[in-house]
């Protein structure tokens, strides 16, 4: 493995992942110089059973599929070995404990910055990670006030979420624009987000 390859880990449920996570992804590739983008895909939480979520290693597989032929996009799951919950800080040590050469910074969206005090060791990651916050709708940041360390990108609004198609899938079927082909055959293969549910009783 090649030493001193600038990382990005961008976290997150990806329940489903969509186009707007790829987008987003490759936007910072470029504007932030990264070499790579870690998609690293949450744990499912034991206390929450949600009937729209897919499990942990659906996830993973839908990014998996999702990032094929984009090789500076990397699904990653690290946090499925760890203890749970699995905070950002101690996933981000053990990532530099796998890979000491590497140089990670965390990627995160403007709404998760307007509660950073809130992080378990906020400081540290900023300190010794870094940190680049994306636009969110309705999330204003102050750009005068970021302390040395964090940056804000000029990335597009992306309005798509990953809980607005799983709403529609019962009701339309898989918003296929949405998506990638390989991502809509496999929630469509696997029947998830309540697909096939309620369809045939539209007609």
């Amino acid at each position: 493995m090649e030493d001193g390859k600038k990382i990005g880990i961008f976290g997150g449920s990806f329940n489903p992942v969509h186009r707007g996570h790829l987008m987003l992804a490759q936007w910072l590739l470029h504007e932030m110089d990264f070499d790579e983008i870690w998609f690293v895909v949450s744990p499912s939480n034991p206390l929450k059973h949600q009937a729209d979520m897919a499990n942990e290693e659906q996830r993973l597989a839908m990014v998996r599929l999702a990032l094929a032929g984009h090789p500076r996009l990397r699904e990653c799951d690290i946090e499925f070995s760890m203890p749970r919950p699995s905070y950002t800080i101690n996933t981000l040590r053990e990532l530099s404990l796998r890979y000491p050469g590497y140089n990670f910074t965390l990627i995160i969206g403007a709404d998760n910055w307007q509660v950073i005090d809130l992080w378990r060791s906020a400081d540290e990651i900023i300190r010794d990670y870094g940190i680049i916050v994306y636009p969110r709708k309705g999330s204003d940041i102050n750009h005068d006030n970021l302390p040395e360390g964090v940056k804000l990108s000029n990335a597009p609004v992306i309005e798509i979420s990953s809980s607005m198609i799983r709403e529609v899938i019962p009701r339309w079927g898989v918003p296929d624009y949405f998506l990638t082909p390989e991502v809509s055959d496999y929630i469509i293969n696997n029947k998830l987000y309540n697909y096939g549910n309620t369809l045939d009783h539209q007609h």
